[in-house]
């Protein structure tokens, strides 16, 4: 909860200082600020949920994930500084509006009643879809507002009924009472038209087959640092939540909508990198890149008693290479119309650095040794394993396989082609870069030392 107040408290702050005039000290302070947020955050141990009529829950999954959420969410502030340069008569509103995006985030994974658990959803989603529309100059990002918007607002009323009959089933919103209502025989069947309600609201939100088709258009006509934040903060903070949502109802789910779920991981996996095959458009690829991800993530769902550290460990892994890889889309695409692939062209002669960093990037989510994305592949594999879903594993490494060719499509464009313009130089870029290098450089050290973060858990 401190966190919580910490953080609104930093989004008022950031309005303030456009009122007086101190426009150009909102990113620093705002990072300063993100810092001692996440200080807050680990020192913060003490359970205090009672006093706040278990609304908030602070456990060490919650904390833990919100110490992530609060690293992505400085990083995405940082490349803000310049990306927002031509804008920055504006520059309070996008700052403050990826706070409570963050804050949205924080309410997700720490809910202890679903009253909470929408409250944050519908924080996160109605700033996305603001964020997403944010250039009014270009009609893509018009369309991806709204599409964003129209979709958004049907799967949150799913999860708006779904919430309302687990109500009706179980007369509150508190999870510890229902989760004492569901042992209880006499519940209500409807219950399970409930919690199928609310994971189909939810496969929504992680862009799952078949709730997937909104992300290509979205991700490719938003801004790229509004596409950072979906493929990053939200998708993450969306799994967490279905992540402990299914934990909660997990006694009570049949056999048969396990197995369905079980299908629709698989299918993910397969439609998200099949589709990714074809790109040419570097943030549409990473977008159906993302939802091959998601399926590799729903793999936690089938053990949620073991799999919370993987979950976590992979998420982490994931969000870092993202957020590395989308800093060097930006610096690279931000004088062009449209972030093709062909743009990449000689970048590994015209700046080795910045090659290499997007390299890395793309091995890790490809699950390359020695990178985050290889031991977050093999930890889900083996949580797998350990709930006796082989055939997960046997369809992961075959999406992983298959996700090598367009990740190396993009190093080849880089390595083995030549240059088709000069690469524009600007003041600022070394704001990416160094963005790219610190997470990249996260990523690589999760990779060498993956223990540490299984031990939080």
């Amino acid at each position: 909860m401190n966190t919580l107040i910490a953080l609104a408290g930093l989004a008022v702050l950031i309005l303030v200082l456009e009122i007086i005039n101190l426009r150009k000290t909102i990113v620093p302070l705002t990072i300063l600020g993100l810092l001692a947020a996440l200080g807050i955050t680990f020192c913060d141990v003490q359970i205090l949920s009672d006093n706040y009529n278990n609304m908030i829950v602070e456990t060490n999954f919650s904390k833990m994930f919100s110490s992530l959420f609060i690293v992505i969410t400085i990083f995405l502030v940082a490349m803000s500084q310049d990306f927002y340069k031509e804008q920055y008569e504006k520059i309070s509103d996008y700052i403050s509006l990826k706070i409570f995006l963050l804050i949205g985030a924080v309410c997700m994974i720490s809910f202890g009643n679903l009253t909470m658990f929408f409250i944050g959803l519908e924080i996160l989603s109605i700033t996305l879809y603001i964020l997403a529309g944010s250039n009014p100059t270009k009609i893509k990002s018009n369309e991806a507002g709204m599409k964003y918007f129209l979709l958004g607002s049907f799967a949150s009323g799913f999860i708006l009924f779904g919430i309302a009959l687990i109500y009706g089933a179980t007369a509150s919103f508190d999870l510890n009472t229902i989760s004492n209502a569901i042992l209880n025989p006499e519940t209500p069947n409807f219950l399970s038209l409930g919690v199928v309600l609310v994971t189909i609201g939810m496969l929504f939100k992680i862009a799952a087959f078949p709730f997937h088709f909104w992300a290509p258009d979205v991700y490719q006509g938003s801004p790229t640092i509004t596409t950072a934040s979906m493929s990053t903060l939200a998708k993450v903070a969306a799994m967490a939540t279905l992540f402990k949502i299914h934990a909660i109802f997990e006694s009570y789910i049949s056999e048969a909508f396990t197995v369905l779920l079980i299908c629709l991981a698989i299918v993910t996996m397969f439609v998200g990198n099949i589709m990714a095959l074809k790109q040419d458009n570097i943030k549409r690829m990473l977008a159906y890149s993302g939802i091959s991800h998601a399926g590799f993530m729903m793999i936690a769902l089938f053990n949620t008693a073991n799999a919370t550290a993987e979950l976590f460990y992979y998420a982490a892994a994931y969000s870092f290479a993202s957020i590395a890889a989308f800093a060097i889309i930006i610096a690279v695409c931000k004088n062009y119309k449209d972030e093709k692939i062909k743009h990449f062209k000689g970048l590994g002669k015209q700046n080795p650095m910045m090659a290499a960093v997007l390299t890395m990037a793309l091995l890790s989510m490809a699950g390359i040794p020695i990178f985050a994305g290889f031991f977050g592949k093999f930890f889900l594999f083996d949580s797998a394993l350990q709930s006796g879903h082989l055939e997960l594993v046997i369809f992961g490494v075959i999406n992983s396989i298959i996700s090598v060719y367009y990740y190396f499509k993009v190093i080849n464009q880089m390595y083995s082609q030549e240059a088709i313009s000069e690469l524009p130089e600007t003041n600022h870029s070394w704001i990416y870069k160094t963005v790219a290098v610190l997470a990249i450089l996260l990523n690589i050290a999760m990779g060498l030392c993956p223990s540490s973060i299984l031990n939080l858990f």
